[in-house]
This record gives structure tokens, C-alpha cells and sequence, in this order.
């Protein structure tokens, strides 16, 4: 008495159906699978085992909250949808019938699933509310979105404005749409009326292609030390209500292959920023070119201060890349706000001509109990 298909061979190349014979228990090799089917089958396995390796690698550094070198922190930034080839592997390896391949690719799974939750503490401060402040924070690329940042701005009405990769020319509309001596053709907003003198505050860092940066305020400003690095990050003390509100814009290099030591080194600088500050109503926002998912990210989070998108249960949500794969992106542009604030909501708009999604976090300021 012969019982066909008991067993199956395991591991990535094992693609042979085995079956045993009652008196002898000895286990051989059934013929009456084609040559063409175990090898396709042998080929899904190892695809299956490719897929794996590559995933448990970028995991087993997020394991180890290290950035480590490229092309993982590339591969970070888009760490949920690294459930796209796991769930894959599992169906290449159930086809290939390879046990251990399954169990690999369920723990991947469960791996992936745990660390989408979203990072950062968020607590609420212990003082009366003093002032609600609405921030807007956009990368216009290369000053490109200009225009729709300014229409945007008006319907929007921020308190504050942190414009990245804003040339001389965005610069200059922005003057004249907002400042002192704008015309304000483009930031009706309400209809009520024009832009002028709307935005009579401003510190920036002037600046050809992405170098340039702006801070845009209705609330006097004071010039502040801002963050040394390749783009332009200005800094700014806010004077709202009597509150003394201290202003970061965060515009570190991208995590570019060549780049990726002044990427750590420019948001380390953020970090000792955060650090000095938690304890101040303060306020860092801008492109950080990093998510949740990136270790020199979390080294912010971790001096206590509160991403804004996170407290609103909108952590995410993809920010970027707004115009290629927009529902397959990451969010790296972030308001992160110390303990005195709390925050009540958060939405992304589309400007178009940048691949920048804008941010506008509501967020309320707390006196110290």
C-alpha cells in the first residue's frame, strides 16, 4: 500500500514531492512531477528568499534604530509599503510549497506591522490655553509653486509661513503679495479683502534654487541664530500675545547616496535644537527629508518634541512624493512643537508644480501651569 504526497522536501530548493511505501518507510522521489514545474517552482522559491532577504535586512536595521548605509534609509522612508513584496514572498513560498519561507514571511509581517505604528510621545500640557496658531509649512521646489502657495496662504490665513526652496524671484512675489508695500493681487483668501501688510514679518536666507528659505509672520519677529547646513534654515523668535515663540524652518540635505553624513549632521543639528528648547514654547517645521521611520528622525522625537501630524492621528499620512506616487509616499515634511502646545488639526493640501505636499497644523499654545 503506497501513500502518495505525505511529505514535501523543505527548504529554498527543495521542490521534489516525495511519497512512502508501507514496508519500507523509505522515501523517494516522485516521478510524475514534470521537469518544468519543479523548476518553476524552485525559481519561486528562491525570488521568495530573495524578497525576504531584502526586506529582513532594512527591518533588522529599523530593529536596531540605526539608518545605516544606502540603500536602506532610501528604502525606509517607505517602510509600510514593504508589506507589498513580504505578502508576495508568502504567496511565491506557499506556491513552492517551502515551510520556512512561510514562517519567515509571517514574522516579516508581523515585524513590518509593529513598527508602522506611529512613534513619538504626545502628552497635554498642563496650562490654560493663550493662543491658537495656525502654521503652514511647504517646499515650493525650486520656487515653482509660488503662485499657489501664495492662493493657498490666503485662503489658509497661518499665523506662520515656512517656505522651503524659495528663490529670489519667490521671494520677492511673496513681498509683494504679503508685505508692507505688496499689492497683494493673490491673497485675497476671503474675498474680503487683499494681502497687503498681512505677512508685514519675515526672517529668511537668501538664496539661489533650493537654497533660499523664508518664515513668513503676522506676529513680530526677532531675529534668532539659525541652523547652519547646505540649505537654508533660519531661525526666529515670535512675540504672540506677549508669548515669546521660538522659530526653527528645518531644510536638512536629502538622504542622497553621497550626501548621507551631512544628512545625519544637519538633523543632529535639529536634535540639539529640540533638546535646547523642549522645555520653550517653540516650533521646528519644514521638509525634514525624513520620516518616523528614520533613526536621526527619532533622535527629535525623543528630546520631547511632539510631531503635530502625529497628534492629530494623521502620522501617515504621505506628504511626498506629491506629484509621481502620491498614495505610495512618505510624509517628511513635519511641524514638531515642544510641550507647551497641543494641536487640534492637521490637512495636507496640493499645490501643484512641486512635488511637496503643504502642511497646516492648528495648534493651541499653553501657558505654564
Amino acid at each position: 500500500m503506497q501513500m502518495d504526497g505525505v511529505g514535501g522536501t523543505d527548504g529554498v530548493g527543495g521542490v521534489g514531492v516525495r511519497s512512502a511505501t508501507a514496508e519500507t518507510g523509505q522515501w523517494t522521489e516522485d516521478e510524475d512531477i514534470p521537469v518544468s514545474r519543479r523548476g518553476g517552482t524552485r525559481a519561486g522559491a528562491w525570488f521568495a528568499a530573495l524578497l525576504l532577504l531584502c526586506v529582513s535586512v532594512v527591518m533588522g536595521c529599523r530593529i536596531a534604530d540605526t539608518d545605516a548605509v544606502t540603500p536602506v534609509p532610501q528604502l525606509l522612508a517607505f517602510l509600510p509599503w514593504l508589506l507589498a513584496p513580504t505578502a508576495l514572498a508568502l504567496v511565491l513560498a506557499a506556491l513552492s510549497r517551502w515551510r520556512t519561507g512561510l514562517v519567515w514571511g509571517v514574522a516579516a509581517l508581523a515585524v513590518i506591522a509593529w513598527y508602522i505604528e506611529p512613534y513619538g510621545k504626545t502628552m497635554e500640557p498642563g496650562g490654560v490655553p493663550a493662543a491658537e496658531i495656525r502654521v503652514l509649512t511647504s517646499n515650493v521646489e525650486f520656487g515653482q509653486a509660488t503662485d499657489a502657495l501664495i492662493e493657498a496662504v490666503g485662503k489658509q490665513r497661518p499665523d506662520l509661513v515656512f517656505v522651503q526652496e524659495c528663490d529670489r524671484t519667490c521671494e520677492e512675489k511673496l513681498e509683494q503679495a504679503f508685505g508692507r508695500s505688496g499689492k497683494g493681487s493673490k491673497g485675497e483668501g476671503n474675498g474680503k479683502g487683499k494681502g497687503k501688510g498681512l505677512y508685514p514679518y519675515r526672517q529668511a536666507v537668501e538664496g539661489a534654487g533650493s537654497d533660499g528659505s523664508v518664515i513668513l509672520s503676522r506676529h513680530p519677529l526677532t531675529p534668532a541664530k539659525g541652523i547652519p547646513a547646505t540649505m537654508g534654515m533660519p531661525g526666529a523668535t515670535a512675540d504672540v500675545k506677549g508669548h515669546a515663540v521660538r522659530l526653527q524652518l528645518a531644510h536638512p540635505m536629502p538622504p542622497l547616496p553621497s550626501h548621507l553624513g551631512t544628512w545625519r549632521k544637519e538633523l543632529s543639528g535639529l536634535r540639539d535644537y529640540a533638546a535646547a528648547n523642549v522645555t520653550r514654547p517653540a516650533i521646528v517645521a519644514g521638509d525634514f527629508n525624513a520620516s518616523q521611520d528614520h533613526a536621526a528622525f527619532r533622535r527629535i522625537l525623543d528630546t520631547g518634541f511632539m510631531d503635530g501630524a502625529r497628534l492629530t492621528g494623521d502620522t501617515r499620512t504621505p506628504s511626498w512624493p506629491a506629484l509621481t506616487a502620491p498614495a505610495f509616499g512618505t510624509q517628511i515634511d513635519h511641524v514638531l512643537v515642544s510641550r507647551s502646545f497641543s494641536a487640534t488639526r492637521t490637512r495636507f493640501l496640493d499645490l501643484g508644480d512641486t512635488d511637496h505636499r503643504a502642511l497646516v497644523v492648528d495648534l493651541t499654545l499653553h501657558k505654564n501651569p
